[in-house]
């Protein structure tokens, strides 16, 4: 069993403890309206880990002012039946599964009720690569997009079109909206072309030009892109932003700075926790 942590929502953990393998408990009432888990690597990019370290603090503060329990784990091996049993919601926060119990584990959690909520990286998958295209039903019939195509450069601000009005999720945004930078992905699969699924969220033409490069391919001058969806046989919503703009270059110091935030946005922070909100309300476990 890994190793057991309680702290009070809101407090930031640090690097170590984001690497490390436990499960982070945070603060909540007695009876919580619905319990929900962060699962995590941390060992990638540096702009997922800044996108990491802001959502294991934000999370438990809407945990704490919105009545649900919030916990966090890097332990992949508690992705299993018993584990998932205490939660309605599972959050993925930056990779997947690579283990095949694990995997089995999770879509068994899915198939059977559960709610899942992704964001970004833990969307992507692409042959050859340390995240090849190995597991059919979680990228082809669970988020329905395939393998990763291609990606704006830097991460940049997108001015975003709500395509769903009626979905709980999005009633309190605005027709459009600008949101809090992010690396865009673009996808094998055309997802309107999908029965199944529902598109939430995509990047309105007046955010054309997309990206700054220097390299002109990461520079998306027209198209159609969809930020965040849901498949209407699951439980499920993906969102694709979740990558901080990083001092790469170090033009600023040697520490591979922050430069840009994925929380703070009121809008967007207002959307993640509606979603979240209507994940764990309707669950059907």
């Amino acid at each position: 069993m890994p190793t057991i942590f309680t702290c009070k929502a809101g407090k930031a953990l640090s690097i170590v403890a984001l690497v490390c393998c436990c499960v982070v408990i945070a603060a909540v009432p007695d009876k919580p309206r619905f319990r929900a888990v962060g699962f995590f690597t941390g060992k990638e990019d540096a702009a997922h880990i800044s996108f990491l370290r802001e959502a294991v603090s934000w999370f438990p503060e809407m945990a704490a002012r919105n009545n649900f329990a919030f916990d966090t784990t890097s332990d992949w091996r508690n992705l299993n039946a018993d584990f998932l049993a205490r939660y309605q919601v599972v959050v993925f926060l930056d990779t997947r599964p690579e283990d095949s119990t694990q995997r089995a584990a999770f879509q068994s959690y899915m198939e059977h009720g559960g709610a899942w909520m992704g964001f970004h990286f833990a969307g992507f998958a692409l042959t050859p690569s340390a995240y090849p295209s190995n597991w059919d039903w979680y990228h082809y019939t669970f988020l329905g997009a395939g393998q990763y195509v291609s990606n704006t450069w830097r991460p940049t601000s997108a001015v975003l079109r709500v395509e769903d009005r009626n979905h709980p999720a999005m009633r309190n945004l605005p027709a459009t909206f600008r949101s809090s930078p992010s690396e865009w992905y673009r996808w094998e699969k055309d997802l309107r072309q999908n029965p199944d699924i529902d598109i939430l969220l995509s990047i309105d033409s007046m955010s054309f030009p997309l990206g700054t490069g220097p390299k002109p391919h990461e520079i998306w001058h027209s198209g159609y892109y969809p930020v965040a969806w849901m498949n209407r046989q699951y439980r499920m919503i993906y969102f694709n932003f979740g990558h901080n703009d990083i001092d790469y270059e170090h033009k600023y110091d040697s520490t591979n700075r922050t430069l840009s935030h994925t929380f703070g946005n009121p809008v967007q922070d207002r959307l993640i926790l509606d979603a979240l909100l209507w994940l764990g309300d309707n669950r059907r476990r």
